[in-house]
C-alpha cells in the first residue's frame, strides 16, 4: 500500500530549526515531484515548496523563500524539509504529497485537500 508519513514537528522558539520529514513506502518516491504544504486551521492547505523527480529544481513560495529548503535522500525514500528562522506565523499542520505540477515559479496544491493528522509545528516563546 502506498502511503507518505509525515514526521519531525515541535514545539520550538522564534528563530529556531526543524527538519521535517517525508517517508514513502510501497513506491519508488524518486519518480515524483514532492511537495510540502502546510494547514491553518478552518482555512485550505496551501503549497510551500516542491521538488521535481527529473531534475531535482525546486520551488518555494515567498513566505518561506530564504528560510526552508526543500531535499531528497533517494537512498531512504525520503523528501525533508528543513525549516530556519521559524515566526509564530509558520505555526500549522505540514504535510507532504505527490504534486503534479513542480517549477521553479510555481506548484500545484489541491486546494480542496487536506493535511489531516499531518505533522504539527508550534512556533512559541
Amino acid at each position: 500500500q502506498a502511503q507518505l508519513v509525515e514526521s519531525g514537528g515541535g514545539l520550538v522558539q522564534p528563530g529556531g530549526s526543524l527538519r521535517l520529514s517525508c517517508v514513502a513506502s510501497g513506491f519508488t518516491l524518486a519518480d515524483y515531484a514532492v511537495g510540502w504544504h502546510r494547514q491553518f486551521p478552518g482555512k485550505a492547505r496551501v503549497g510551500l515548496s516542491c521538488i521535481r523527480s527529473a531534475d531535482n529544481d525546486t520551488y518555494y513560495a515567498d513566505s518561506v523563500k530564504g528560510r526552508f529548503t526543500i531535499s531528497r535522500d533517494t537512498a531512504k525514500n525520503t523528501v525533508y524539509l528543513q525549516m530556519n528562522d521559524l515566526k509564530p506565523e509558520d505555526t500549522a499542520v505540514y504535510c507532504c504529497t505527490t504534486v503534479t505540477t513542480c517549477r521553479t515559479n510555481y506548484m500545484y496544491t489541491n486546494p480542496d485537500g487536506s493535511c489531516g493528522e499531518g505533522t504539527r509545528v508550534t512556533v512559541s516563546s
